[in-house]
């Protein structure tokens, strides 16, 4: 099966699960997507075994793991649904929360790493797993950044004030640069490569690649922003808009900077200079960007919670394994919550409604497509299928359980405040 087989047939199994849900059930689309792509495989495991060879499953493992699969999701994948989502971002309400956005994206991810990965050590040793605590610490680089695709669609359906979803959603927008800056630090203690420790360098590295990252970002939204001032014809102007951002992502990764950091401040210039535009032409203009790049969200989309459920058949689901996600599924609350509190206590950034935030930005922590990818980049160990099953176990939780009861929990906390002005 091609790849271009393969994006047609889960396009077509999306397309129908999507309008399956629009018709009866009525989830959030990333939820009926997830379970759907996770019932398409039970359903195959299911077959093959009454009265198939009962290799299929196997087979359709290799070609998950041995695939490119995570390199896209990581790369192409990310870098448009990033800058997607920043295009959507009230930069006058970012700006305003920009120290608590930068303590959560960057100091929130380190403690809730440290945090996760110390607990998950001494956790597994007290039920008898062993795990050494560096592959530990890698699995809680996986979890620690939060999903900018699943969030985002959630906090469109919900009533909220302009501040705290500004807050949620530049977290979950910026945080993804300092996440992989400490997977590929963890994953190197693995192999006894501690250079990276010690002296300040991993706070070094994460400060290089982000400031790295958000100037090449500044610079290409800004070249854009002037390129397409240049001509009035909107369809170049797309053209323009994409050749950004694929070129951007591509320069910061050449450049060693963060991709993920450098796509999404392009797409906040790039779409801040749009608003501010004022000529004949704009709203035209305007109109094409939103809907070019809101059609580019929607099917990207489904295709990476199509993605994210076939890896259902590459997970290991014997008993230590479901009781390893049982666990990292509590740790990772736990570690979310003081990762979330301890900034906004210790900083005093003033956000209005202290624990109430806290317990939305908790509730809110959805780990979605780039925890799967840098799972699946895992190299080949012992521990590879483990931590694969717990951090598919532990997206599935978040996506399904937490994004399902956020809004009633923001609606309980916060009522109907569209409107309120902090």
């Amino acid at each position: 099966m091609s790849a271009f087989d393969l994006f047609a047939i889960l396009l077509l199994i999306a397309v129908t699960i999507c309008v399956c849900n629009d018709h009866s059930l009525r989830l959030p689309r990333p939820v009926a997507l997830l379970l759907g792509s996770i019932a398409v495989c039970g359903l195959i495991i299911l077959v093959d075994a009454l009265i198939g060879s009962g290799d299929l499953r196997a087979r359709l493992r290799q070609r998950v793991l041995g695939s490119e699969w995570p390199e896209v999701m990581l790369n192409l994948l990310l870098a448009l649904l990033l800058f997607a989502g920043s295009l959507h971002v009230d930069m006058h309400a970012l700006r305003a929360r920009a120290w608590t956005v930068l303590s959560l994206a960057t100091g929130s991810v380190v403690l809730a790493t440290a945090l996760f990965g110390t607990g998950f050590f001494f956790v597994l040793r007290w039920v008898g797993i062993d795990v050494p605590l560096a592959w530990c610490l890698v699995t809680g680089a996986i979890l620690a950044p939060t999903d900018a695709v699943a969030v985002e669609g959630l906090l469109s359906k919900v009533a909220l004030t302009p501040r705290l979803r500004a807050i949620i959603s530049g977290e979950s927008l910026f945080n993804d640069g300092a996440a992989v800056v400490l997977f590929t630090t963890a994953l190197s203690i693995t192999t006894g490569d501690h250079s990276r420790l010690g002296h300040g360098q991993l706070l070094e590295a994460i400060v290089f690649e982000a400031l790295g990252g958000a100037a090449l970002g500044v610079a290409a939204g800004y070249i854009t922003y002037r390129a397409v001032r240049l001509t009035e014809e909107s369809t170049l102007a797309l053209m323009i808009s994409l050749a950004l951002v694929l070129s951007t992502y591509r320069g910061a990764l050449a450049l060693h900077v963060s991709g993920p950091i450098a796509v999404v401040t392009a797409g906040l210039v790039f779409g801040y200079a749009l608003k501010e535009l004022k000529s004949a032409t704009a709203e035209r203009l305007r109109t094409s960007v939103a809907t070019l790049w809101s059609l580019i969200d929607d099917t990207l989309n489904t295709i990476l919670y199509m993605l994210m459920g076939l890896v259902a058949l590459a997970v290991d689901l014997r008993w230590q394994a479901l009781l390893a996600i049982a666990i990292a599924v509590l740790l990772a609350l736990a570690a979310r919550l003081f990762s979330v509190a301890i900034p906004l206590l210790i900083l005093d950034l003033h956000v209005p409604h202290v624990w109430r935030a806290i317990s939305v930005l908790t509730w809110a922590g959805l780990r979605g497509g780039v925890s799967i990818a840098l799972a699946l980049t895992l190299p080949d160990s012992g521990y590879r299928d483990l931590l694969l099953t717990i951090s598919f176990g532990v997206v599935i939780f978040t996506v399904i359980v937490q994004g399902l009861s956020l809004p009633r929990l923001i609606t309980a906390l916060y009522g109907q405040t569209e409107q309120a002005p902090h």
